[in-house]
């Protein structure tokens, strides 16, 4: 285990302008999960915390040699072990699987390579066990497939998962058994608007028992200049707005976009947005966390959340520019990666985020008690001399100390990166 601690000051003065939380000792201790590992953030959950015979923390990665590899984290013992699940799975962090726990507490996961063919899930055969896995499944035999997010819904004993499709459009089949999965269909797409060039991104959480929340985006903010954000909800066979009217069902999909709420509309601003998180308050009302974008070095981080009247929107703080280490004397190709937010799904009040304070990227602990309006923060990280990137509160995770996994290393490209992956619990 590598073990750093450290003081935070007492008096710390943020360029962003928002008061910083009293912090006068806090020790930090950080383990390496794995010397070599990336992950995107459109994959959920990408972490899940499961507490049965053990206290384990789960999360996936792709190394810089391209394999696709699971680890856990034991918070009794300090324990890492990880497992190799492809050998060369590409060199590409859109690759890494997202988690689905059973209710048996087997681990599931779903995989697929950027913009190749098929969805593959595979499960492990013994509760909170990685070290042996069920044979590969394809779960959706389709061209042009990345991300998933897999759900369980208890009240209708049913599986589902969600990925970019063929199409580029949010996709999803269903399962009554895990194993035998549905005709893939498109869930939203926007009237007249069948092109492949407009891909929205999709986040979704659910309660687990009858609901699914769902966030989304014209598409890309590269080729979307008034990219907005948008949600739905699925409840027993239909879709609603989050004030409960009706847009639609299962059986007349695609949704609309325009039938949505609009979160945010970037038409109002001239500033594109991304999506990053969508996480739910103990009421079940959504809170999701995305980024403005009013140029391409000026990202800043929002807040967005359902009072059950309407949606509040909130700045957090600038993140700085885009955190891909761009070589010198080149165009920088994602000038629309920030550094990454997540929220705390166990508390709606808190997020991680990365931001750029002095010459690099620290993680750093934000809250509010006033649904966004103000914030106090203290670092995680701090005079670091690499990135420290796309934090993520492991799903499952509602503890009262803090406990986070990111990215810390070097960072090109989403195909050429030096990073770690590591974990941190607040001691």
């Amino acid at each position: 285990m590598n073990t750093l601690g450290f003081l935070a000051c007492l008096f710390y003065v943020s360029f962003s302008g928002n008061a910083i939380e009293k912090a006068d000792f806090i020790l930090n201790k950080y383990t390496t999960i794995s010397p070599s590992g990336a992950f995107c953030w459109f994959q959920d959950p990408r972490a899940v915390y499961v507490e049965g015979q053990y206290r384990r923390t789960y999360v996936g990665w792709i190394s810089s040699q391209g394999k696709l590899e699971v680890g856990y984290y034991d918070h009794d013992t300090g324990e890492v072990k990880t497992k190799t699940i492809k050998e060369f799975w590409d060199i590409d962090d859109h690759n890494v699987p997202s988690f689905l726990v059973l209710p048996d507490l087997r681990l599931m996961i779903f995989y697929a390579r950027h913009n190749k063919e098929n969805l593959y899930a595979r499960q492990t055969l013994k509760p909170e066990d990685i070290t042996e896995w069920g044979d590969e499944i394809i779960v959706a035999k389709m061209e042009k497939v990345t991300y998933s997010h897999p759900v369980f819904l208890s009240d209708e004993n049913r599986f589902y998962v969600f990925w970019r499709g063929k199409t580029w459009k949010p996709t999803f089949a269903t399962s009554e058994d895990s194993l035998h999965w549905s005709e893939p269909k498109v869930l939203f797409q926007d009237k007249g608007k069948e092109s492949e060039s407009i891909r929205p991104y999709l986040k979704v959480v659910s309660d687990g028992k009858k609901v699914i929340h769902f966030t989304f985006t014209d598409g890309h903010p590269r080729n979307e200049p008034f990219n907005s954000v948008y949600y739905a909800r699925y409840e027993s066979g239909k879709f609603y707005r989050a004030d409960g009217t009706s847009i639609g069902a299962m059986d007349s999909l695609p949704i609309l976009h325009s039938d949505c709420d609009k979160v945010y509309d970037a038409k109002l601003t001239g500033a594109r947005a991304w999506v990053w998180d969508i996480a739910l308050n103990k009421e079940g009302k959504p809170v999701i966390a995305y980024t403005q974008l009013p140029e391409e070095n000026k990202h800043f981080y929002h807040y967005a959340l359902w009072d059950g009247k309407q949606w509040i929107d909130h700045e957090i703080t600038f993140a700085g520019p885009w955190f891909p280490e761009t070589p010198k004397g080149k165009k920088e190709t994602e000038p629309h990666y920030s550094a990454g937010i997540c929220i705390n799904h166990a508390n709606i009040e808190e997020v991680y985020l990365s931001r750029r304070v002095n010459t690099t990227f620290e993680i750093e602990r934000w809250t509010t008690h006033d649904k966004g309006k103000s914030w106090k923060h203290i670092p995680i990280t701090q005079n670091s001399t690499v990135i420290n990137v796309r934090p993520i509160v492991p799903w499952g995770y509602n503890k009262k100390e803090g406990h986070i996994l990111w990215m810390r290393g070097h960072y090109t490209h989403y195909t050429q990166f030096q990073t770690a992956i590591f974990c941190w619990i607040e001691k």
